[in-house]
């Protein structure tokens, strides 16, 4: 990084085009791998600063949501062009202040510009307005039949909390920031102060391309700081709803301070999940020692720090579970240890693999190699029977890291059992084969029931971003199983329906005039149209 690119981390909150200092709380980023403190030094926001960037989106809000559809996509691809400009300053930026491999970060570099690009296109599309006539008849009785409009609206300022295991994707410019701009909400972010760098490169990205396209200033801010910079901005009653990724006890504590306020708003929060496996007796059978490794593969994926990180594999015993469980075993035990993304992550993880060692019933069945820093995740493998983790309800706790357990049950219908006693989670998995439909029926409409998103043959890490994903699921994978934090329906969070009755044609917006001018598709009389 040369001195002139450094010079733009200021370590300051960016309001609009306005740099302001925190006042408390100072803080470097830290490279997990090395320990290696980083420049420059950063400063907590506080209530003041929270307060006037929560206000500044209030300001911008009746602009910014009128904005029309072609403007506000090009303001969506020009944030994606002003992130790629920013090449090698924000890829080893990220990887210095995350130890994630450059790999990992050039693809998710990608991924956070063709989020921003998918909704750009869903925005000029238009039906995500849902918009909807029921044409009048004033010749009906007893009662003529009145003329009703609909739209879907932006529901205000959404306050948007960066994720610690994404810096790009699930942060400052990622999924919730791009839905929220996308349905016309202003956004105020709080940075993850495990990667305040990459935070501050991006929101000047995203400020560059609110200049570029002429909003006001208030479309977009970025704060640092810790739970109390959260929950002000939780509570400001400028913030009408809130986007979060991360553990499930930040996602209730933000939840509980929205509840609480006098006008409460909704927590769209992605928490916690084991993402059971299930492999069921002829997949085993056919390829149970393969499948152990593949498992393992996905498991380590990123250090274990992934939401879709397979935390459970359930089979029953028979030909193939065996060999799966050995060939699991195996892999394990040649995996190595490497950095996880800050030492409170790291912490939590050997706290919670020293919970399950010391469990009854559960055996350790292999650790990897030990990693050479202090904030390495060492991956691990444990086994217990279907008994046993029904008697103890803790079995099913997450632990965010590269562990997870085997679950081996007496026959099919006891896997069929455990599926049903399975609380919320974001993904489900199974793997069959033809002769598993008989099994693999019942057990789908089981896991339906639990997860957003149901795989077969498959691994739940990777997610494809699109039009038909559901990257959400029941408590407490989150807050809300309605929607999903991932894909282009993401949109619909951040947007509320209003329904016109008998206003004026030349008061009512584009979207629901009678003839149309957007060109989108909307629902007349009932059916789905273009007319």
């Amino acid at each position: 990084m040369t001195s002139t690119e450094t010079e733009r981390l200021t370590g300051a909150n960016l309001l609009g085009g306005t740099e302001v200092p925190g006042t408390t709380g100072a803080f470097r980023a830290v490279n997990p791998a090395t320990g290696a403190t980083l420049e420059p030094e950063f400063h907590e926001a506080d209530a003041a600063t929270v307060a006037r960037a929560a206000t500044a989106a209030w300001a911008a809000f009746a602009e910014y949501r009128a904005t029309d559809l072609t403007r506000r996509a090009a303001f969506l691809e020009g944030i994606a062009t002003e992130i790629e400009h920013l090449g090698e300053t924000l890829a080893q930026r990220v990887i210095a202040e995350s130890g994630l491999p450059e790999a990992r970060i050039r693809g998710e570099i990608g991924r956070t510009t063709g989020q921003l690009r998918l909704f750009a296109e869903v925005v000029r599309e238009g039906s995500w307005t849902g918009a909807r006539l029921d044409r009048p008849d004033p010749a009906r009785t007893p009662l003529p039949k009145p003329d009703l409009r609909q739209r879907r609206i932006p529901v205000g300022p959404v306050a948007v909390f960066a994720a610690s295991n994404f810096p790009l994707a699930f942060s400052v410019a990622g999924g919730d920031t791009a839905s929220a701009l996308a349905a016309g909400a202003p956004v105020v972010v709080k940075a993850h102060s495990s990667h305040p760098g990459t935070s501050e490169l991006v929101a000047r990205a995203v400020l560059a391309a609110v200049r570029a396209h002429g909003l006001p200033e208030g479309t977009f801010a970025l704060v640092h700081g810790g739970v109390e910079t959260g929950l002000a901005l939780v509570r400001d009653p400028h913030i009408r709803a809130v986007g979060f990724t991360g553990s499930r006890q930040g996602g209730l504590a933000l939840a509980a301070a929205a509840a609480a306020r006098p006008v409460p708003i909704p927590v769209y929060a992605e928490m916690s999940s084991v993402n059971p496996v299930f492999v069921l007796p002829d997949a085993l059978a056919e390829r149970g020692a393969s499948l152990g490794a593949e498992f393992v593969a996905s498991l380590t994926t990123g250090v274990g720090q992934l939401c879709t990180s397979p935390g459970l594999v359930f089979l029953a015993d028979g030909p193939g579970a065996d060999e799966f469980v050995t060939a699991a075993t195996e892999a394990i035990g040649a995996a190595s240890g490497a950095p996880m993304l800050n030492k409170g992550i790291a912490s939590s993880f050997a706290a919670g693999v020293e919970r399950l060692t010391g469990t009854a019933g559960v055996r350790l069945a292999a650790t990897g190699t030990a990693g050479a820093t202090s904030c390495s995740g060492d991956p691990h493998l444990f086994v217990t029977t279907a008994e046993r983790f029904r008697a103890d309800r803790a079995l099913q706790d997450e632990v965010f890291g590269p562990s997870s357990i085997i679950v081996r049950a007496a026959d099919t219908a006891e896997l069929l059992a455990l599926a049903g006693e399975l609380e919320g989670q974001l993904t489900a998995t199974v793997h069959a084969t033809a002769a598993d439909r008989e099994i693999a029926r019942p057990l789908l409409g089981e896991l339906e029931l639990i997860a957003g998103r149901v795989l077969f043959d498959g691994w739940p890490t990777g997610v494809e971003v699109g039009h038909a994903v559901v990257h959400g699921g029941p408590f407490p994978a989150t807050t809300a199983p309605a929607t999903t934090s991932v894909g282009t329906l993401a949109i619909e969070r951040f947007l509320r329906p209003v329904s016109y009755q008998n206003v004026p044609e030349e008061l009512l917006a584009d979207e629901i005039r009678v003839q149309n001018p957007l060109g989108i598709w909307r629902r007349v009389d009932g059916k789905v149209t273009r007319d």
